[in-house]
């Protein structure tokens, strides 16, 4: 069994190759600068620990991971245009360094270099493969639509963020999982099982996400606390505070929004609190991480394979920074 260090390490090595022709570079070039930007790379490595929780790592594991990296990075070139993001992992994002139009370009051909990687899979397992890839695919376009849509919305519900966070967040750590499990021949019990561990990981991610951003430790956190107040997104402590407040505190928290971006925060962060929002989200948060937990149990393998996934979801939901 491989730690989550040792198969991005493994994964990284393979992955660090041109994924593109040298030519037009107008076009090609861009895609290489994007992804040389690198990141975590957590997707695809949960592919590989979903494939070698039951068994050796099949050779074409490696073509799916490399099709979901693909994947998360054409999503993230089109979100950053839409976000008119200008900095991506503290560089400049494509369209902001290439311009919008080469940059709708660049991840339109990403995602046409996705599927190339997925037709080089085993035909025994490219129909189930290419079924649950294109239904998290599909999934997570539905969530940033639904998250766009929400900037227009006075007060989305509760429900509604976190069905949004599913699909933008959730189904592809879930499904990345369960595509590796496929290529370990698990059966459907398993599959459902380890499905499931990824997408409330993957909830309480998003959960951590939202209470860092406010109650971090910026030393921590390597941000200044507050930017999501800043920007006036609706977040999952927003929405509470809107739903659970008294009429006093959410006339409150609406004057607040209306003051410049860096002076709201202060009076939010203490009117968060006032309303409990801040246990909420940790109590919250701690559920999800149970049912992910409860479900890796329910897995039929031997526990020592199970490791490798609690040493990531520790990493990823009870981290502080």
């Amino acid at each position: 069994m491989h730690s989550f260090e040792e198969l991005s390490a493994l994964f990284t090595e393979k992955f660090s190759v041109r994924h593109f022709p040298q030519t037009p570079a107008t076009l090609y070039d861009p895609g290489e600068y994007f992804l040389s930007i690198g990141g975590k790379r957590i997707r695809p490595v949960m592919c590989l620990m979903g494939n070698e929780l039951f068994g050796d790592i099949h050779p074409d594991a490696f073509h799916i991971a490399a099709a979901i990296e693909l994947f998360h990075n054409f999503s993230l070139i089109h979100d950053d245009i839409m976000d008119k993001a200008p900095l991506r992992r503290g560089m400049e994002t494509v369209h902001k360094r290439f311009g919008e139009s080469t940059a709708i370009l660049t991840g339109d051909v990403m995602l046409v270099l996705t599927y190339e990687y997925l037709s080089r899979i085993d035909n025994i397992f490219l129909k189930k493969i290419m079924r649950h890839f294109n239904t998290a695919a599909r999934q997570v376009c539905e969530g940033q639509q639904l998250d766009m849509d929400f900037e227009n919305r006075d007060q989305p519900s509760h429900e509604e963020y976190l069905k949004m966070i599913e699909l933008k967040t959730s189904v592809l750590l879930a499904a990345s999982l369960q595509m590796g499990a496929i290529m370990g021949n698990a059966g459907k019990s398993n599959q459902f099982h380890l499905y499931e561990f990824g997408r409330n990981l993957g909830i309480a991610f998003q959960i951590q996400d939202d209470y860092l951003d406010a109650f971090g430790d910026p030393a921590k956190f390597g941000k200044q606390v507050g930017g999501d107040i800043a920007a006036n997104k609706k977040t999952f402590l927003a929405i509470r505070a809107l739903e659970t407040g008294t009429p006093a505190q959410v006339a409150e928290f609406r004057r607040l929004m209306e003051l410049p971006a860096q002076e709201r925060v202060p009076g939010t962060l203490s009117l968060f609190r006032e309303c409990g929002v801040d246990r909420w989200a940790y109590d919250l948060k701690e559920e999800y991480i149970s049912a992910a937990y409860a479900h890796l149990e329910d897995i039929a393998v031997q526990s020592f394979r199970k490791a490798p996934l609690k040493e990531l979801a520790r990493f990823l939901v009870q981290r502080d920074h």
